[in-house]
């Protein structure tokens, strides 16, 4: 069984049952735009709580069983989302576009040689203008505890940089659900290279009703 598959047996470190609040954050400021890919979406918090906002939502993860517990959340009729078993490094295969991606937490899992896939399949499925959003622990995260690679800004833009605009990094806070992780991390905003049209469409949707999480 995967790694990550074994993990959805469970409650991982990184399912705090409610989206990370950088991403909150992010929507109201109206920073997140369009129709969206969670890529890996794990069980759909992040992707629930965009398509509550409107968005139409795409969450994706190579985790069957984090999928399926995705699906089992998503019960509200009407939202504009869907969740798909599929791989990061092989976005194109999706065969869409988005107006914004998002990533809490994928890319420090990731070795080296995928990386650069990774970051070929982001670009790829922008939109003219389109924005990626990637929430990643950084370097200052202490190491005792074990878990991810840690990220530097320097490969952020070295990864990113050579396909996708930076608009900026900034320290933030990845949440976990216990100690000891300090969730010291970097939030990157990067665009599409290439310009939209005058009659680009934006993928958004009425606000449908909020979602009530007391009913979990």
């Amino acid at each position: 069984m995967h790694f990550f598959d074994r993990a959805y047996e469970g409650t991982p470190l990184w399912e705090i049952g409610r989206p990370q609040g950088e991403v909150v954050a992010l929507e109201e400021a109206g920073e997140i735009r369009g129709r969206v890919l969670d890529v890996g979406c794990g069980t759909g918090e992040v992707a629930l709580y965009l398509a509550g906002r409107g968005h139409e939502t795409w969450g994706v993860d190579f985790s069957a069983r984090a999928v399926e517990k995705a699906r089992a959340k998503a019960g509200v009729p009407g939202l504009p989302l869907r969740f798909e078993v599929a791989s990061a490094l092989e976005l194109p295969a999706l065969g869409a576009e988005f107006d914004t991606v998002v990533d809490c937490g994928l890319f420090h899992t990731f070795l080296d040689p995928h990386r650069p896939v990774y970051a070929e399949g982001v670009a790829s499925v922008l939109r003219p203008g389109g924005r990626f959003f990637l929430l990643c622990f950084s370097e200052e995260e202490p190491l005792d505890w074990g878990g991810p690679r840690r990220i530097s800004q320097g490969e952020l833009r070295s990864t990113f940089g050579a396909l996708l605009r930076e608009r900026w990094i900034r320290p933030a806070h990845f949440e976990t659900v216990g100690p000891p992780v300090e969730g010291r991390a970097w939030l990157a905003a990067f665009e599409s290279r290439r310009k939209p049209g005058p009659s680009a469409r934006t993928g958004r949707q009425p606000h449908p009703p909020r979602r009530n999480r007391s009913s979990r």
